[in-house]
């Protein structure tokens, strides 16, 4: 027995909202640029910073989150920048390039 079918038994006059699968290709993301994603060292650590992006700062922070959980990384936003601990920059550039952004390498 699954959640669905206890939160039956328990509320059986309940009707849940029907919820429209948000798909992710729908998201709009304005971009005339590309991302600028750089590798640098700080304090001796590596880091990748995500730079260039056009749109509204929600949508970017969206984004950093987003980047910092598929990665398992920590990480931050700052100055219109994201900031990945580590360097990760094949793995953000395949993932951005399949969310249809442009990016471009810089350094190393």
């Amino acid at each position: 027995m699954d959640l669905q079918d206890q939160l039956k038994k328990l509320f059986p006059d309940h009707q849940p909202p029907e919820e429209s699968p948000i798909d992710e290709k729908e998201q709009i993301w304005i971009q005339d640029d590309p991302i600028i994603c750089k590798y640098e060292k700080r304090k001796g650590k590596p880091i990748t910073i995500l730079e260039g992006y056009n749109g509204a700062d929600k949508d970017f922070k969206i984004l950093a989150k987003e980047l910092k959980t598929k990665l398992s990384v920590g990480g931050s936003f700052k100055d219109d920048k994201i900031i990945i601990q580590g360097d990760y920059r094949d793995r953000i550039m395949n993932i951005l390039k399949s969310k249809g952004f442009k990016v471009k390498r810089v350094g190393g």
